[in-house]
C-alpha cells in the first residue's frame, strides 16, 4: 500500500472534520493515538483491512486514500477574484490540484529536475512600499527579463525559479491563483484575460510564493491593480517595478509635462509596447513621483480602457504550459501514464490532446 499517501489523506480528513487522534484510534480499533500518528506520518503501514475501515467509517471513496492526482490537505491556495463564490472557488481548487499534483507525480517519475531551494525576497508586512519596488528592480536585473519584462517573466519562472506556471480557463471571475506545497510552487493564470492583466496577476503571484512563509496570503483576495491589506499592496508594488521598471519608464520622456490628451495617448502606447495595462502604467508613474495623484485620477477610465482602443479578438496563450506537456508526454511514453487518464485529468478529447502537444513544440506517441 501506499504508506505515505494513504497516512497523508487519513490526516487531512482527521483535521478538516476536526477529530483528535483519539477519537480516530477509536473508530480504528487501536489501543492509543500513537498507532494514528504513526500512520499520519508514515512511520507505520496501513493493511487493506484497515484501508476498509477508513473508507467506510470516514465515509469517504478508496480513490481518495490512494489516488496521487489529488492534493488533500497539503495545497494551500490563494486566489485572485471577483465575486466568485466558495462553491466555485472549491470546483477551481478541485481541478487545479488534480493538475499539480499529477505533475508533482508524473515529474518524479520521469526525472524532471526540481529546485533543491526556494527563492525568497526577505520582505515582511512591515516593509515599506519602497522596498517592495526595489525588490522588483533588482529581480529584473538578476534575471535579465530585459526593456519588456512581461515577454520572458513567465518563462524564467519557469525555468530558473522551477514554478509551475498554468494558462488554465478558469470560472469567470477568477483571474490567477498562487498554489505552495512542501515540494513545489504553482501559479494559475486565466489565459482569457487581456495580456496586460494575465502579467500583471503573474508578477502578483510570483510575490507571494517568494515572500510565503514570512506573510501567508489570504486563500481569496480580490483582483485589483491597488487597495488591499498590506501583503496585497506589497504586491502590487513589486509587480508593477518588475513588469516597468523606473529605467525602462525612462525612455519615454517627461511625464508630468504632457498635457492630458498627449498624456493619455503615452500611456497608451508605451503599455502597449511593455505588455501591460495602461491603468497600472498610470500608477506605477504615481508611485515614482512621475505623475502626481490629482492628474492621474483626472483621467477617463475609458481613455485608457484596452490601452485606448478595441484591439479586438487576440488569440489566448495555449492551455497550461510547455514545461506541464513535457511532463505528461514523458509519461506517457514511458507508461507511467495512460493516454485515457491524461485526456480525463485535462478534460480534453485525445485529438484536442495531439493539437496540444504540437503547439507546445512538444512529441510525444500517441496512437489516434
Amino acid at each position: 500500500m501506499k504508506t505515505g499517501l494513504i497516512g497523508s489523506r487519513i490526516r487531512a480528513l482527521r483535521e478538516e472534520r476536526k477529530l483528535s487522534q483519539e477519537s480516530v484510534a477509536e473508530m480504528f480499533g487501536f489501543r492509543d493515538r500513537q498507532t494514528v500518528s504513526a500512520i499520519e506520518t508514515g512511520a507505520r503501514r496501513v493493511t487493506a483491512e484497515e484501508l476498509l475501515i477508513a473508507i467506510e467509517r470516514l465515509d469517504a471513496p478508496l480513490e481518495y486514500f490512494t489516488d496521487p492526482f489529488l492534493l488533500a490537505g497539503e495545497g494551500r491556495f490563494s486566489w485572485r477574484q471577483n465575486g466568485v463564490d466558495a462553491t466555485r472557488l472549491e470546483a477551481c481548487e478541485r481541478s487545479a490540484g488534480s493538475w499539480i499534483a499529477a505533475f508533482r507525480a508524473l515529474a518524479q517519475q520521469v526525472g524532471y529536475e526540481t529546485p533543491l531551494m526556494r527563492r525568497a525576497l526577505g520582505l515582511t508586512r512591515r516593509s515599506r512600499y519602497e522596498d517592495a519596488m526595489s525588490a522588483g528592480e533588482r529581480f529584473v536585473t538578476e534575471f535579465e527579463l530585459g526593456e519588456a519584462p512581461a515577454t520572458r517573466l513567465a518563462d524564467v519562472m519557469e525555468r530558473e525559479l522551477g514554478i509551475l506556471v498554468l494558462m488554465v480557463d478558469t470560472e469567470r471571475g477568477v483571474s490567477g491563483a498562487a498554489c505552495r506545497l512542501p515540494e513545489l510552487d504553482a501559479v494559475l493564470i486565466a489565459r482569457r484575460e487581456v495580456a496586460g492583466r494575465r502579467h500583471f496577476d503573474l508578477a502578483h503571484e510570483l510575490f507571494h510564493l517568494l515572500t510565503w512563509d514570512a506573510m501567508p496570503p489570504r486563500h481569496s483576495e480580490e483582483a485589483m491593480e491597488t487597495g488591499g491589506d498590506r501583503a496585497e499592496q506589497l504586491a502590487n508594488n513589486f509587480a508593477s517595478a518588475v513588469l516597468m521598471p523606473a529605467a525602462t519608464l525612462a525612455r519615454f520622456g517627461n511625464w508630468s509635462e504632457l498635457a492630458r490628451v498627449e498624456l493619455i495617448e503615452r500611456l497608451n502606447s508605451a503599455a502597449k509596447e511593455l505588455h501591460v495595462t495602461a491603468s497600472a502604467l498610470k500608477w506605477r508613474l504615481v508611485a515614482l513621483g512621475e505623475l502626481k495623484l490629482a492628474k492621474a485620477r483626472s483621467l477617463p477610465d475609458a481613455a485608457l480602457r484596452k490601452n485606448g482602443k478595441d484591439t479586438g479578438q487576440v488569440a489566448p496563450p495555449t492551455q497550461f504550459s510547455r514545461p506541464f506537456m513535457e511532463v505528461l508526454g514523458l509519461a506517457i511514453d514511458r507508461g507511467c501514464i495512460s493516454v485515457r487518464r491524461v485526456v480525463g485529468l485535462l478534460d480534453l478529447s485525445i485529438e484536442d490532446l495531439v493539437v496540444l502537444f504540437a503547439a507546445h513544440n512538444v512529441r510525444c506517441s500517441i496512437d489516434l
